[in-house]
């Protein structure tokens, strides 16, 4: 009889349907996340081959999976627009850092301009971010050109002006913590790679000149002892 009055409190005042909306919100949030984490981990993994094939300059591959970057962004903020505490949580974000990424280090190697975050329909301090991991992603370019190009000066200096460049930009975005959202600790790895980049490239221009000047004095030597 107490179990029958309680149930009927419970329908009087309301708890029961209450309850019954809110859980079947929790399980729509519910579903939308587990959908956004598998659109999340779909669309880095297509961000780092789009970045593959950029390192073999294979163009058209790149270009073929940037479209699949795009429509794998769009996808996952289908999925989380309804939710911005979905929208705005570390996985959602992640992934696109990684388009930003993506399309900024498409842009520096081919010498284009830049695409902006308003380009890429994402927030200030994720764009910042993905910029900071393009001007990163330079290193490896540099160290390929360095080891496959005997005379690598031009476009290794190119892509290494750059990385300072965005460095100078990251390190004026002065602002707390909660609205850039690890973007300091980003940027002193951008400098951190940006040292020591600086350092193997001068090396190795340094070499480069050595072995020049070795060749020219052999063709001298040569010349003079065949008069």
């Amino acid at each position: 009889m107490t179990e029958k009055r309680s149930n009927e409190d419970e329908d009087a005042n309301g708890l029961s349907e209450i309850c019954s909306a809110l859980r079947e919100d929790l399980e729509r949030r519910n579903a939308a996340r587990d959908q956004a984490i598998v659109l999340s981990r779909q669309l880095i993994r297509h961000c780092s081959e789009s970045i593959r094939a950029i390192h073999r300059r294979d163009w058209d591959g790149a270009d073929a999976k940037l479209e699949e970057v795009s429509a794998g962004a769009a996808a996952l903020k289908s999925v989380v627009s309804d939710y911005p505490d979905l929208y705005h949580t570390g996985y959602t974000q992640d992934a696109l850092k990684e388009v930003a990424e993506a399309f900024i280090t498409r842009a520096i190697i081919a010498g284009q301009a830049l695409p902006s975050a308003a380009d890429l329909d994402i927030p200030s301090s994720t764009y910042l971010k993905g910029l900071g991991e393009a001007a990163t992603e330079q290193r490896r370019f540099i160290l390929d050109i360095m080891r496959t190009d005997e005379d690598h000066s031009a476009e290794a200096e190119r892509l290494l002006m750059v990385m300072d460049a965005i460095y100078d930009q990251l390190v004026t975005f002065d602002f707390p913590d909660a609205l850039t959202h690890g973007l300091r600790r980003q940027t002193d790895v951008v400098r951190s790679v940006l040292e020591r980049t600086r350092g193997d490239l001068t090396q190795s221009l340094r070499q480069q000149k050595l072995q020049d000047a070795l060749k020219r004095f052999e063709s001298q030597v040569e010349a003079a002892s065949e008069r």
